[in-house]
């Protein structure tokens, strides 16, 4: 690990070189609008929402260095699901305990998979991000690492300002352009924010619009209330390697789960063995020098609509945990 953190030293010492290019950020920004224009957006519209787009190196900084990276499972997870957050979850459930059940009920989402969400992704709506959305987005379009991604992500902004869904001088939220208590990217708000409360505005930092458009999007997705997320389990040495998933991107060579019971010393939960399921061991790729074997999970179909959300095998077990938390709270 200590290799790692000297070259990420040197990242960080030459990030503002690297990047401090501004002539090129500005011809970035005219071809942008070029791209823009041939999609539908006004000039209006693009020299508004763009005028005070400024390239940001404190994101490319936030995009390399991400917990998901270099956080162990353990540690990752432990933080994201303590005593206090548990205790958050409650209190904001308590305060507004009608809407919520209101909402479960209609979207057919638990009541603790939203608590935990708002609670790791914002603290429960307390920290929803300063960054302005526009140049962040802006800044990871001109990054070559996910450049297609961020580019449809502002195109996409643009769009929802076009169309008067959202009004781009709120739009502050977190480095990679997420905004409101449940950190929606301008692709997901677009696709599943919705106004709960009818009053002709989506207002993703109020919680009757989002709770309900979390559970909105999670219903959309195929999330299947009271189904299984994950189970923790000790391999044997003679699991094939081909069955250890140590990616998000795709959960790979998945089996029914009776398949997997040879390969596993202490699979004593009473699950469908007809369910098909995958391992996980997400620490393979992350700790220097890891035991192969350990940690280690089995995840069901529902820890998969989690990675819909947030592509990170540990932010996928950090959710479900503290879901489990505090529904033995509720």
């Amino acid at each position: 690990m200590k290799v790692i953190k000297i070259i990420f030293t040197i990242f960080l010492f030459n990030i503002s070189s690297l990047y401090s290019n501004e002539p090129s950020f500005n011809e970035w920004l005219v071809e942008f609008k070029k791209h823009s224009l041939n999609n539908g957006i006004s000039e209006k519209t693009f020299n508004i929402v763009m005028k005070d787009a400024k390239f940001l190196p404190k994101v490319i900084e936030y995009d390399r260095y991400q917990p998901e990276f270099y956080e162990d499972t353990k540690t990752y997870v432990s933080k994201r699901s303590n005593k206090s957050k548990v205790n958050s979850g409650i209190t904001i459930y308590k305060s507004n305990k009608k809407l919520i059940n209101n909402v479960e009920q209609k979207f057919k989402v638990e009541k603790e998979l939203l608590l935990a969400l708002m609670g790791i992704e914002t603290n429960y709506g307390t920290y929803v991000g300063k960054m302005d959305i526009i140049s962040s987005l802006a800044t990871l379009s001109f990054d070559r690492r996910r450049s297609e991604f961020f580019t449809k992500e502002l195109l996409t902004v643009l769009t929802l300002v076009e169309k008067k869904i959202i009004n781009h001088e709120i739009l502050f939220g977190s480095w990679a352009g997420a905004f409101g208590f449940f950190q929606f990217m301008p692709s997901t708000i677009d696709r599943y924010a919705i106004d709960f409360n009818q009053n002709n505005i989506i207002e993703l930092k109020n919680n009757e619009d989002a709770f309900a458009s979390a559970a909105n999007y999670l219903s959309k997705i195929g999330w299947k209330k009271n189904q299984p997320c994950f189970v923790k389990i000790k391999l044997k040495d003679n699991i094939p390697d081909k069955y250890l998933n140590s990616s998000a991107r795709k959960i790979k060579n998945k089996k029914k789960l009776k398949f997997f019971k040879n390969y596993i010393s202490n699979l004593n939960v009473d699950y469908n063995e007809n369910l098909k399921v995958g391992i996980i061991t997400p620490d393979l790729d992350i700790v220097e020098n890891p035991n192969k074997l350990s940690p280690a999970y089995i995840v069901f179909e529902n820890y998969e609509k989690v990675l819909k959300w947030n592509r990170s095998l540990r932010f996928a077990l950090a959710v479900c945990t503290l879901k489990d938390k505090i529904k033995n709270e509720i």
